[in-house]
């Protein structure tokens, strides 16, 4: 449902081109990780993900499912909460290993959260954390590097700036663009496989910070 309601929603407020390394189908079970630079970043990867045959279970914070509606619709979809500093923490990789034993798709945002900045450039992602890693190396499934830019124009600074924003893009018309990179399957060790996830997805992000316009800082 969610990927749906993105594909449908996302091309009134922006426009979305989407590009990819290798055609053809995905390994079943692979694990998409994204840049994370915004709130509204999701429905963009969502969508493009859709135009490419994929519907992922994806890994958020718990918090949205407190949300009226939208906590029902993830619930449905078997997304799975992420519960960010408790005890609950590794529930979430738990969740994720069945769902890609299941053969499901799952989108995992491993720099674990938005940055802090106000403006609304896009800049390189953050240093990972290692879920990611520790998945891929549970369950041995292959790494899709994903790499989005335009979403900051979207929705960024203050609450009521992105509030403003997300209601003014319709006529703003911002250029938004995701780049999807080859399946790949990482290095063994924590560290190592963090790093190669994280130099993957800064490569896909540079790929389409520049098919949207955007200037490439950071990294």
């Amino acid at each position: 449902m969610l990927s749906r309601t993105a594909a449908v929603l996302l091309p009134l407020f922006g426009r979305l081109t989407v590009t990819r390394e290798t055609d053809g189908p995905f390994p079943t079970g692979s694990v998409f990780v994204a840049n994370h630079d915004s709130m509204a970043d999701p429905a963009l990867v969502l969508a493009a993900l859709r135009r490419v045959g994929v519907t992922p279970a994806v890994l958020a914070t718990a918090g949205l499912w407190r949300v009226p509606v939208l906590g029902r619709a993830l619930a449905r979809g078997g997304h799975v909460p992420v519960h960010r500093g408790s005890a609950r923490a590794a529930d979430a990789l738990e969740a994720a290993a069945r769902a890609v034993r299941s053969g499901r798709h799952v989108l995992i945002y491993a720099e674990g959260g938005p940055p802090s900045r106000r403006d609304a450039g896009c800049a390189a992602p953050l240093p990972f954390r290692t879920g990611l890693a520790r998945l891929s190396a549970a369950t041995g499934a292959a790494v899709v590097p994903v790499g989005q830019a335009g979403a900051r124009r979207l929705a960024s600074g203050t609450a009521a700036k992105q509030v403003a924003g997300v209601l003014t893009a319709p006529l703003r018309r911002p250029r938004l663009h995701v780049h999807i990179g080859s399946p790949v399957r990482l290095p063994p060790g924590t560290e190592s496989g963090t790093e190669t996830a994280h130099r993957m997805v800064d490569a896909a992000w540079r790929r389409a910070a520049r098919a949207a316009g955007e200037p490439v800082r950071g990294g």
